[in-house]
């Protein structure tokens, strides 16, 4: 938990020495009431005080000053430590950001998506209200305990009361016991709940994100079924914790007031031997509540904390993990739109066997490269490769003529368009998403992408470019969506634009349009396309067969008739004898 105090920047670091201050002025002022409740009795207490009300009226000022620099320094340290929790939390949040955007996809599986939103919102505001807490309580409490002890002691030594004494060692020793029986069984708790609040993200997530499905095969009774499997889990722990939670203020409240009922019974016994007792009755009494106090809120602190440090620990392992990607030293490509597979392998971490093995192939500069093969032969798999989604466990990748883990990421991105499967957009305007793979994009350029990705229908929208896009694209079509896609990476004018079975949201006729004018508009682009569809591979220049892993045709559309039985079941499925051969 305080391991994230590293992130803090000296003006923090100076503010929180200045918190630290204000706690300690407030510590000091309320420890300086009672002496000032001792001094007014004291002159009670004596036969002449009629004639002193001055020194009466300037104890009672100073009890009044002093009670104002309690509230004082209390709301100055609270909105200080408020003030550097809430900026270093703030700054963690980003770096949490900024780290989950450089994980490759296997880091991204080790966390979990909804593990990963947790603890960028949960565990980030369960931290912050730790640590706020921790900052002025963790100085308050021990600080005013020792005070009352002193003062306490000096006290009873001058009123010959030290069996007084005993009356706050057996309420401190209650405290503990309570407070520790109820911290072992709750804080275990605490890593439970968290892990819960998980569940309940990825099954709220899964539900949202999967609501048409689940509508079509009215399966809403099996989701709430098993959204009220994690909720009742997550319900559970939490009214267990706060059943047992429960238990503290009464109890504390029965301790403190038991004390100050010994204390005044204990007087009441002591006072005929020593009648000075009866003066210093109050100011003992609240001497006493200030070590229980102080001890109690000790207790709350060490419940606590380790709630804190358990989210401390989620924060830090999303932090100190560093992705499998390696940036490269950086270099310049020695050719443009080349690629090479040279006996490459891949295996997903722990897994126990290859999902590509022996890849092999070489694509020149603007030729076209096409994957196809049943479903699960690794197409998305190895086109994953070029872009340094993941890293291939052996063999060589040549991009540009340049090992692919010789660049930064940075630089190998920028030769890449990549289109993924699905067409995935961002909340915005549609020239928003169009220029996100170009930020300085002319207006012509992106009338131009438009024109290529046969995206025309945004004029039909009555904001045009303006229209606005709803999270996720949940306001256009999927072959729209398909299509700004495609807009949004050829504006980006890269070396290499990848096509991870982009076609298929389109019907046939606006496929083939959009390949002819991506083949007029990008002759020196080399394009790699993964389908399903034997109609948009087959005049690709290479093309690839693939079955469970490995390359079992690689040729032209008619070599392959012939020589690849895979490759010919699967363009038999699709067409006839005779629009095979009239193609």
């Amino acid at each position: 938990m305080f391991k994230l105090f590293k992130y803090m920047n000296w003006k923090e670091w100076l503010l929180l020495i200045l918190t630290l201050c204000f706690v300690a002025g407030q510590v000091w002022c309320n420890i300086s009431l009672p002496q000032c409740t001792l001094e007014i009795s004291q002159i009670l207490g004596a036969e002449n005080f009629t004639d002193r009300w001055v020194d009466i009226i300037y104890a009672c000022m100073k009890m009044l000053g002093y009670a104002l620099g309690v509230v004082l320094c209390a709301i100055i340290a609270h909105y200080l430590s408020s003030y550097v929790i809430t900026n270093l939390l703030a700054r963690v949040r980003s770096k949490i950001f900024a780290r989950v955007n450089g994980f490759s996809a296997s880091e991204i599986n080790k966390f979990s998506i909804p593990s990963l939103i947790t603890r960028s919102t949960n565990d980030i505001t369960q931290l912050q209200q730790v640590l706020t807490t921790t900052i002025t309580l963790g100085l308050q409490a021990p600080l005013t305990a020792i005070l009352a002890i002193i003062n306490i002691a000096q006290i009873s030594l001058g009123n010959s009361a030290g069996q007084l004494s005993l009356v706050n060692v057996v309420s401190v020793i209650a405290i503990c016991l309570v407070v520790s029986i109820i911290i072992f069984t709750v804080v275990p708790k605490f890593k439970k709940i968290q892990k819960a609040t998980d569940g309940l993200n990825l099954v709220t997530r899964e539900n949202l994100t999967g609501l048409k499905v689940v509508r079509a095969y009215s399966a809403e009774k099996t989701q709430e079924e098993k959204f009220e499997n994690v909720n009742s889990r997550y319900a559970k722990l939490s009214i267990f914790v706060d059943r047992v939670l429960a238990i503290i203020e009464p109890s504390l409240s029965f301790i403190m007031q038991g004390t100050s009922l010994a204390i005044v019974w204990m007087i009441g016994l002591l006072a005929g031997e020593n009648p000075e007792l009866l003066l210093v009755m109050s100011a003992f009494t609240q001497y006493s509540i200030f070590i229980i106090m102080s001890f109690t809120s000790l207790s709350v602190l060490f419940m606590f904390v380790p709630r804190g440090i358990v989210s401390g620990r989620r924060i830090n392992e999303v932090l100190d993990t560093k992705t499998s990607l390696v940036d490269g030293q950086g270099l310049k490509p020695t050719e443009k739109g080349t690629i090479s597979f040279k006996n490459v392998y891949f295996r997903y971490p722990d897994s126990d066997a290859d999902v590509l093995e022996n890849i092999n192939f070489d694509v020149k500069q603007g030729q076209t490269i096409a994957f196809i093969g049943s479903t699960g032969s690794g197409k998305s798999t190895l086109i994953n490769l070029i872009p340094r989604f993941y890293d291939c466990s052996d063999g060589v990748i040549l991009i540009n003529g340049q090992n692919v883990k010789d660049y930064t990421q940075n630089e190998l991105h920028e030769m890449i368009g990549y289109v993924p499967q699905k067409g995935i957009l961002f909340s915005g305007s549609v020239k928003d998403n169009i220029k996100y793979g170009n930020e300085n994009a002319t207006d012509e350029e992106i009338a131009k992408a438009i024109d290529i990705s046969q995206s025309n229908f945004i004029y039909n929208f009555p904001e045009g470019l303006d229209y606005h896009i709803s999270q996720g694209g949940k306001n256009v079509s999927g072959g729209q969506k398909q299509r700004l896609s495609i807009a949004r990476a050829i504006i980006k004018n890269p070396d290499i634009l990848i096509f991870d079975d982009s076609f298929s949201a389109l019907d046939y006729k606006t496929d083939k349009i959009v390949r002819q004018k991506l083949n007029e508009n990008f002759k020196d682009t080399t394009k790699v396309i993964v389908a399903q569809r034997i109609g948009t591979i087959m005049n690709a220049d290479i093309i690839v067969v693939l079955n469970e892993g490995k390359i079992v045709g690689m040729g032209k559309h008619e070599d392959l008739l012939k020589t690849c039985d895979v490759y010919r079941e699967i363009a038999l499925s699709q067409l006839s004898k005779e629009e095979l051969e009239n193609e």
